[in-house]
């Protein structure tokens, strides 16, 4: 199931998508109440005993009839990011000279996680602030991000699937500049709008989280292409190493990590100014694009 937040005459609403005939249609449950919070329906609607939700007749409207949201408009904690999580882009960005954490390995040999605060969120279309006042060096990152649905602690890597309710694609918005100067990564990648996430939410049981395809275009030209099978620590150990000792929670976001074509690989760096559109796209999940303001 493919499903949107999104706003119409002022209600903001959630609904589920049918990409053939590009409608949204309204979201209700059982009892005839709407849906208005995609947080509010993972935490409500993660049982197999759940009654099924309805997408009611008369609803539809045509996407370009209403303004599609980020899916999740708020959630629980920080969204937590993996670094370095392709081996071509733990190459590129150790090359780069800005790795600041670097000790010497190319690639990991546990994940690196991070943080970024969700009031960096922002939806398909919202414009990404250049912050010029503190940053020369804004990069793009196409990342798939892993929705978390039954709540765990110390998570097998075996029972892992069972924990994912959706998967959605994320924009980890960094200012390099930051990142280096401050010998971590969360500063740098935590300032206002630097998450586009969108535009749906795609349900686990419709799709396979270790064969998602992703890319990443700037200015309609390809920069990043891959697929979650080449992930070093797949979802499953990403998911086990970070409820180790704490439990994850309906609604909280994990950030896969990004491959290679950042613009910090490029020689020399190609970093995103002013009126620059970067394009998310994923055949499996839809396509996420905001432009530089």
């Amino acid at each position: 199931m493919k499903l949107v937040t999104y706003e119409e005459n002022g209600r903001q609403l959630v609904g589920g998508l049918n990409t053939e005939t590009e409608c949204v249609y309204e979201l209700r449950t059982p009892e005839d109440v709407s849906v208005r919070s995609m947080s509010e329906l993972i935490r409500t609607h993660v049982s197999a005993d759940t009654p099924p939700l309805e997408f009611v007749s008369g609803t539809e409207r045509l996407l370009n009839e209403v303004k599609i949201l980020a899916p999740l408009q708020e959630v629980p904690r920080d969204i937590m990011c993996v670094g370095k999580n392709y081996r071509d882009h733990s190459a590129e960005f150790s090359a780069s000279g800005f790795d600041a954490t670097d000790a010497g390995s190319v690639y990991p040999e546990h994940p690196i996680v991070f943080t970024k605060p969700g009031s960096t969120i922002i939806g398909p279309g919202d414009g990404i602030e250049p912050h010029s006042q503190i940053t020369q060096s804004l990069d793009y990152e196409a990342e798939v991000g892993v929705i978390i649905g039954y709540r765990g602690r110390n998570i097998s890597p075996d029972s892992a699937w069972h924990h994912v309710w959706g998967y959605t694609l994320i924009n980890d918005v960094t200012a390099r500049d930051m990142q280096y100067r401050h010998k971590q990564w969360y500063l740098g990648k935590s300032l206002d709008t630097f998450c586009p996430m969108g535009p749906v939410v795609v349900t686990s049981d419709e799709l396979d989280g270790s064969a998602i395809d992703l890319q990443c275009y700037v200015n309609g030209e390809l920069r990043q292409s891959t697929n979650t099978r080449d992930l070093i620590f797949d979802i499953p150990t990403l998911i086990s190493v970070i409820s180790s000792g704490r439990e994850l929670k309906p609604g909280d976001v994990i950030a896969t990590g990004t491959p290679a074509g950042v613009g910090i690989g490029f020689d020399p760096p190609r970093f995103l100014n002013s009126g620059d559109t970067v394009t998310i796209t994923s055949p499996q999940i839809g396509t996420l694009q905001n432009q530089v303001l």
